[in-house]
């Protein structure tokens, strides 16, 4: 039986392992579901599978927006598992770079490193992580000579 814990591409990266497993959580509701329902519809049912998976949860969080070491703001996030991931959630044809655009600006202001953007409206599950600063990535052996 092959392993496939060992050797991931994404191994690499903060919180893999979590995020893989809020991925997962994302996509039985997406089976269970389809498109179609609203955002909160989606929302409730992830927040139920991932406190099933043992996750922290917090739903309809809100957070702080820092600038200069002042808050001058608050949002609430869909999600915050953990206390360290940021859940966008969607119910629309498709992910548009605006979505992606709020959540690198939910983690910029609150200091967060990762965050998920989840768009259950696509007839599959579709899902964008990204990272407050850039992620960068070891060059490949084969690309050095």
């Amino acid at each position: 039986m092959r392993d496939f814990t060992q050797n991931r591409p994404d191994e690499h990266l903060i919180d893999a392992d979590l995020t893989r497993t809020i991925i997962g959580c994302a996509m039985r509701v997406h089976r269970t579901f389809g498109p179609g329902f609203l955002e909160s519809v989606y929302e409730r049912a992830l927040v139920h599978e991932l406190w099933m998976a043992g996750l922290k949860v917090e739903a309809q969080k809100p957070l702080d927006v820092v600038y200069e070491g002042k808050t001058v703001g608050i949002f609430v996030a869909d999600v915050v598992i953990e206390g360290r991931i940021v859940v966008e959630n969607k119910a629309s044809a498709s992910i548009a770079r605006e979505h992606e655009a709020q959540l690198i600006h939910y983690l910029v202001a609150t200091g967060l490193d990762v965050g998920l953007l989840l768009n259950f409206g696509a007839r599959s599950l579709q899902f964008k992580r990204k990272h407050r600063t850039p992620v960068v990535r070891e060059a490949s052996a084969a690309s050095e000579t």
